[in-house]
């Protein structure tokens, strides 16, 4: 009580309660580090937390990607299928069935549209050099020729990729160089 009995006849200024009191400058230095301190550790939360984002992002990509994988090279047996009854259907043999085969063209157009709209191309092979990356070597047939050397002469199963990602290597039959020996007449047997 005796505190406010001394406070009683001084005015609210005179007591320093409402008006801050002068810092010293140690104090406010202190202050503005600690301020800018707080400043750059929000700045880097908010960098590390749009990089975080960033990256989120790209995983639902990735993972979309590796799903959509999964789906279309567990189908491309059915692409398989669908080709190879198309080659029956269209055989001279199966001509009186002419219907049938419209319709089965028109459901392996539909089939493979919706493949290529997720992205599967084939991989083309025939014809090409052959490069390791894209095919898959289960023959070889020897040639005369050095400039056809490596290239595919025929294609045994379609190879197939998604977004530039292979799911089904392309199954070939490859040339191979073979120096043949010509000359014959070198042979020392005559005098």
């Amino acid at each position: 009580m005796n505190k406010n009995k001394q406070n009683e006849g001084v005015a609210p200024s005179e007591t320093g309660q409402n008006e801050p009191q002068p810092q010293k400058p140690n104090e406010k230095d202190a202050l503005a580090k600690q301020l800018a301190d707080y400043k750059d550790s929000l700045q880097r939360l908010q960098a590390e937390f749009e990089n975080y984002k960033k990256r989120v992002d790209k995983e639902k990509v990735q993972f979309q990607q590796f799903a959509t994988a999964e789906v279309v090279k567990s189908l491309l047996s059915v692409l398989d299928s669908f080709e190879l009854a198309l080659k029956s259907v269209n055989s001279p043999a199966a001509a009186a069935n002419e219907k049938m085969a419209k319709g089965m063209e028109m459901i392996y157009g539909q089939f493979y549209s919706a493949l290529e709209a997720q992205g599967l191309r084939p991989i083309k092979a025939l014809g090409e050099k052959f490069d390791p990356y894209r095919h898959e070597v289960l023959m070889q047939e020897e040639t005369a020729d050095e400039k056809k050397d490596g290239i595919v002469v025929e294609e045994f199963q379609k190879g197939y990729a998604l977004n530039d990602v292979i799911l089904r290597y392309s199954k070939v039959k490859v040339l191979k160089f073979a120096k043949i020996n010509q000359d014959k007449s070198n042979v020392s047997g005559g005098k």
